[in-house]
């Protein structure tokens, strides 16, 4: 095949290599030797063609192709080596290589340049030096590419200690810029941090000889980034290292992989064993190059000798040497099976990394705990989940060699799990650790904070079942922690706040607090107020964890104001009718207003609460709306319609009609709302207030005043959003139907709600709004126009209609 491709120029080229990317059979390693073998030859005749018999130059592949690495649709990394003495015959060559290639539509980098010149180059351009040291004859003077094969490697050798400096910074500054690319749902392959690009970089430390990286794992690592690399420029039919999230279903198919979800798991994989070798390789770089700087002046004070670094203990069979933990010389991992955690914890509590030496030696004499765990266990699994910050790097570093894997056997369902939620940052097992390391801070909030970090770590644990995580989780974290060694009435709790990690969350953005019924329900399922306070904890510490999205001084005052009524509930007391609650002095007043004037009425006062740190300033809550407006039809579509005209965002509204003093005709309805700006200052009252008006009485055009504005600014391509879903809550409220509706944020949403509902002749008390990310998730308490509750078969009547209005 090679010889007919060279033989019969280009066509034959593009006709050879077109048979070898549609051949199923050769795939990975084979198919991107064979083509650039292939594409080898083809140069070659090129070369031979153009210069025949010259000497004094050559062809020589660099980068990717250098490492005969060549992707489906890689570029072709080529320099035109010469010695100077027939400049005008080199660019003719040049010529003649160059055409044929761009020719064919492949993607050229290409350079001419003295072997001189090209060392300067190399000195001056840290990438033109990365990609030289995987420099490969292809055709030409042999001698001439070899000598500069060795001057390149020798330069780099001399330089390391000033040039490994800057390449960390590189590979820092790129991780920086590209994320990690085993927490992102649509990575790129080759920028992101534990992506090729930091392969690369870890083959030229080896170069150096200065520090080389931990070799299990990582050609199979870099092998399967690779694949996946061909198999998305084979579906794309483009140069593209982005694997975006409408490709990840035909990659998978190429690949003969189940599907995206279990693509992604393999590319996390692959990552993190790079990344992991990345931060061990270039740890070991940092100590040798402290090293070499500190000796000399060492040996001059000393006369010489080369001090020995101190082993200072820090547990039993665990000592510190050379800033790392490794294990003592008498520890005997296959004799002592708490070895792994203790060395865990006191790394961990020492804020030191653990040496990867000591934890491979650990992983091999490595023997399962018995169950239950011995108390020495326990408490160093709990010691090393409340180090705080320092508990991930070490939690890595175990589960680099599958000591995780063996303590919680659990572990591997969620192990590089992606979550396929905006919201969240990171992987299902990532997350847990993080969870953890928030509920760190927490353990002087809470009485047992044993419990807190232990169902922190097993939160999201039943993400690797099917069905309702909360539900597969509880039962997997009563095993889990009856082996671990709490006894039953621990573990009754521990199941208990798996079971319900979400509930104060989801309870507090999308229920009425004011009904009992919502109180009663998550006092009779919290049980106790010990667990109550443990789950208060916990509910923080997820959504700390999830992401910036998930969490907010809103989103806590709501969930503290329900842990309060909870609390006074589990203590005996009883929970107020909101039917009985009296209007307040400014109720009143407003709705004297608004009967006098036969008009709307607003007042706008700021809320703030104060931080969650002293450090932090007071982070404002948004603002409270209260309207007043003679009752009549349309008006949550107005109210919604008007303040989505403002930009102005609604986190939660309540609607209830007021009673008016003896005396006073007619009926008016309240609006209390809690509203916050999209960017900018509020607009005033007055404006509000007139638009209002004008709504009701329509000759605002909400409708057209909000299609104008999507009109001027279209939204751009991406991720086709899932279809609306709109739901009734069984049994969730005694004085109404509670409706939820989950959907694609979006400007004028409630606005669009509030208008189907009206269209469905019900009457909303109440909107619970919670925005996550790009998902809203509303309830609406809806009563018939007598104020009673819904009977079944008209409520799912009216959620299908609103699903239908919203989805049209």
């Amino acid at each position: 095949m090679h010889g007919q491709a060279e033989n019969s120029g280009p066509g034959g080229y593009a006709a050879a290599r077109l048979r070898l990317l549609n051949e199923k059979a050769r795939s990975g390693p084979p198919r991107r030797s064979a083509l650039a073998g292939l594409t080898d030859d083809w140069l070659a005749g090129l070369f031979a063609a153009g210069a025949p018999g010259a000497r004094g130059v050559s062809l020589v592949a660099v980068g990717g192709y250098g490492r005969a690495e060549l992707s489906p649709r890689s570029d072709l990394d080529l320099l035109l080596l010469h010695d100077g003495s027939a400049t005008g015959t080199v660019s003719a060559l040049a010529d003649r290589l160059w055409y044929p290639v761009w020719d064919l539509g492949l993607a050229l980098d290409h350079s001419v340049r003295t072997p001189a010149e090209a060392r300067r180059t190399a000195g001056e351009d840290l990438k033109v030096q990365l990609g030289l040291l995987d420099a490969r004859h292809i055709a030409g003077d042999l001698g001439l590419t070899t000598a500069l094969r060795t001057t390149v490697l020798a330069d780099w050798r001399n330089q390391a200690p000033k040039r490994l400096p800057a390449l960390r910074e590189l590979c820092e500054e790129r991780a920086a810029r590209q994320g990690e690319l085993q927490y992102l749902l649509e990575p790129d392959l080759k920028e992101a941090r534990g992506g090729l690009r930091d392969v690369t970089a870890l083959r030229a430390v080896a170069a150096s000889w200065l520090a080389d990286a931990p070799r299990e794992g990582l050609a199979e690592a870099r092998s399967g980034l690779l694949d996946v690399r061909d198999a998305l420029h084979l579906t794309t039919g483009r140069a593209t290292d982005r694997l975006a999230l409408q490709e990840q279903d035909q990659v998978a198919a190429e690949l003969g992989v189940l599907d995206a979800d279990a693509l992604l798991r393999q590319v996390y994989e692959a990552a993190r064993v790079i990344a992991y070798a990345g931060d061990v390789t270039w740890r070991e770089v940092g100590r040798v190059l402290r090293s070499r700087s500190v000796r000399p002046r060492l040996r001059a004070m000393l006369g010489g000798g080369k001090p020995a670094p101190e082993r200072s203990p820090l547990a039993e069979g665990v000592v510190e040497h050379d800033g790392e933990v490794v294990l003592a010389r008498a520890a005997r991992p296959d004799r002592d099976p708490v070895l792994p955690l203790r060395a865990a914890a006191a790394a961990a509590q020492a804020g030191l990394p653990l040496n990867l030496h000591a934890v491979r030696r650990m992983a091999a004499g490595a023997r399962a705990l018995p169950s239950p765990w011995p108390a020495e266990a326990r408490q160093q699994l709990l010691t090393l989940l409340g180090s705080g910050r320092p508990t991930v790097d070490v939690w890595e570093a175990l589960e680099a060699e599958g000591l995780i894997s063996l303590l919680l056997p659990d572990w591997d369902r969620v192990r590089c799990r992606p979550q396929r939620n905006a919201v969240h940052l990171w992987t299902v097992d990532r997350h847990l650790i993080e969870t953890a390391v928030r509920a760190s801070a927490f353990t002087r909030r809470v009485s047992r904070p044993d419990l807190l970090l232990i169902a922190a770590l097993l939160h999201d644990i039943g993400k690797g079942w099917p069905g309702d995580h909360s539900v597969a989780g509880e039962v997997i974290a009563r095993d889990v922690a009856a082996r671990i060694g709490f006894d039953p009435a621990d573990v009754t709790v521990v199941a208990t706040l798996v079971r319900h990690h979400l509930l104060l969350v989801e309870t507090a953005t999308r229920r009425d607090l004011d009904d009992p019924a919502t109180v009663r329900s998550v006092a009779e399922a919290v049980g106790s107020p010990g667990t109550l306070e443990l789950l208060h904890a916990l509910t923080e510490a997820d959504a700390l964890a999830t992401g910036p999205a998930a969490w907010s001084s809103w989103r806590a005052a709501l969930v503290a104001d329900l842990v309060k009524r909870v609390s006074a509930v589990l203590a005996g007391q009883t929970p107020p009718d909101p039917e009985e609650a009296l209007p307040t002095a400014q109720h009143e007043r407003l709705a004297l207003e608004a009967v006098a004037t036969g008009a709307p009425v607003l007042s706008l006062r700021a809320q703030t609460e104060p931080a969650a740190e002293p450090s932090d300033d007071p982070e404002p809550l948004g603002v409270e709306l209260l309207i007043a407006v003679p009752e009549q039809a349309g008006v949550l579509p107005a109210v919604a319609g008007v303040l989505a005209v403002h930009r102005l965002t609604v986190r939660t509204a309540e609607l209830r009609s007021l009673d008016l003093p003896d005396g006073v005709d007619g009926s008016v309805l309240l609006l209390d709302w809690r509203v916050a700006a999209e960017y900018g200052s509020l607009p005033q009252a007055a404006r509000l207030r007139a638009d209002l008006v004008r709504a009701l009485d329509g000759s605002l055009d909400i409708s057209a005043r909000l299609a104008e504005r999507d009109a001027a600014y279209p939204r751009r391509r991406g991720v086709v959003a899932p279809p609306p879903r709109v739901t009734v809550a069984p049994a969730a409220s005694r004085h109404a139907t509670v409706i939820e509706v989950r959907a694609q944020d979006a400007p004028g949403l409630l606005f669009r709600i509030g208008r189907a509902l009206e269209d469905a002749a019900v009457r909303v008390r109440s909107a619970h709004v919670s925005t996550l990310g790009a998902n809203a998730v509303d309830a609406f308490y809806v009563t018939q126009e007598q104020g009673v509750p819904l009977p079944g078969e008209e409520a799912v009547a009216v959620a299908r209609k609103l699903e239908e209005a919203l989805r049209a």
